[in-house]
């Protein structure tokens, strides 16, 4: 099969093109043929062996992000079938970069209906993201106050219509180029970081959804509600802070969940939902893909088709 692979860790100049053999799947588990790979932060992270290094076997195929359909089936699986489509957040093992990819039971459900290949491969990950942070983690409840750092981006934009969705008021952050994205998408209200400061805009927030860090993370214990919560995805929160603030913290790293895959295809379905997809590119064309990501302002989701 047609894949592309990095032997050595660096920038995008070292993902390369290949042909590895077609995996075969195990017990619990299905192979998917990739019709369409999101491109994610996890991945360069990964790529520039800045992420989990010790871990990672060279050569290794990245993609966490997959839409595409059932090629074969492994011991065990019984409600799904070749033919089927699906959409899968793979977890640590990645493999999306290829035409066959296999999954685990837990990380692959059916797609929802109303999308294409290029737009399913945009959700998982991103998606599962956002809905964790709100409400595994944040316990993000109707009538509450969610201010959401970077809505314009992947894990953003969908999290601003979960939150929405639940009934939540949402006030959002965004570049300048993201503010009409993000207005379209229900926020209450949004808020360019290059033209205000967000602490001279809002308060009284019941939850922080961070997905910028650094000083935006800090700058927010000021609007955050006493007894609130701070979740990241990036940085620990400060126990200082949440000591002065009574507040509840997390940092965290999302994990495939096929329920939530599922009911976020049915929030997709229902119109609740949408997906934005930035640009789109080849298979090998991941190197440039890689470096739009990394380099360049996107709003919405950076996707590779595969033939």
């Amino acid at each position: 099969m047609n894949a592309v692979i990095f032997r050595s860790f660096g920038g995008p100049d070292v993902l390369e093109s290949a042909h590895l053999p077609r995996p075969e799947p195990q017990a619990g588990e299905v192979l998917i043929r990739v019709h369409a790979a999101s491109v994610n932060p996890i991945d360069y992270k990964i790529r520039s062996g800045h992420f989990h290094r010790a871990s990672i076997t060279l050569p290794a195929v990245l993609g966490r992000d997959v839409a595409g359909t059932i090629a074969d089936v492994g011991a065990g699986i019984t409600d799904l079938a070749p033919g089927d489509e699906v959409y899968a957040f793979l977890g640590s093992h990645s493999g999306g970069y290829a035409q066959f990819a296999l999954a685990r039971a837990n990380e692959v459900a059916r797609k929802p209906r109303s999308l294409d290949y290029i737009q399913a491969a945009a959700v998982p990950l991103a998606a599962t993201t956002a809905w964790q942070g709100l409400f595994d983690h944040g316990r993000l409840q109707a009538g509450q106050r969610v201010l959401i750092h970077g809505a314009g981006g992947g894990v953003g934009h969908f999290a601003v219509q979960f939150a929405k969705a639940k009934g939540a008021t949402v006030i959002a952050t965004v570049s300048p180029e993201d503010v009409d994205l993000v207005q379209t998408l229900g926020a209450d209200e949004v808020i360019d970081y290059k033209a205000q400061r967000f602490e001279d805009r809002t308060a009284h927030i019941d939850l922080v959804f961070d997905l910028i860090g650094g000083d935006t993370q800090t700058r927010s214990w000021a609007v955050l509600k006493n007894g609130g919560t701070l979740v990241s995805t990036l940085q620990q929160p400060s126990v200082e802070e949440a000591r002065k603030h009574h507040a509840h913290v997390s940092v965290f790293m999302a994990e495939p969940r096929r329920e939530q895959l599922v009911a976020i295809a049915k929030l997709i379905d229902a119109g609740k939902v949408c997906v934005a997809v930035s640009h789109t590119h080849s298979l090998f064309d991941a190197r440039e893909a890689h470096d739009e990501l990394e380099h360049e302002h996107s709003t919405g989701k950076l996707v590779l088709t595969v033939a």
